[in-house]
């Protein structure tokens, strides 16, 4: 994942870069909310902070997500799966292979 992350950084726009960032949080979580700050995303993905905000605003506005206040709530998963890069599905399939989820089936 770490090898994957550091190709995703290089490669990437931070937009994506969320996207991917979103999308894996959410795939830990019962929930469509997560409690971040922008300055903790921004060290997440190892960017600046104004570019957290600039690509947060971008999902915002076009529907994906609601931004307040340390609060992101995810309104529209397939949106996010639809602009993100080929690295969540990489990183997804690999973490799914080694800690499946408690409710998968068994392979």
């Amino acid at each position: 994942q770490m090898s994957q992350t550091a190709v995703c950084n290089r490669h990437h726009s931070v937009d994506q870069q969320l996207c991917r960032w979103l999308l894996l949080s959410l795939d830990r979580l019962n929930s469509n909310t997560l409690t971040m700050t922008q300055e903790l995303i921004a060290n997440m993905l190892g960017v600046r902070r104004e570019g957290v905000t600039e690509a947060a605003g971008k999902l915002q506005k076009a529907g994906l997500i609601d931004y307040s206040r340390g609060r992101i709530t995810v309104l529209d998963r397939p949106g996010l799966e639809a602009r993100v890069c080929e690295c969540y599905q990489v990183v997804k399939t690999e973490f799914d292979r080694l800690l499946p989820r408690p409710d998968s089936p068994a392979t």
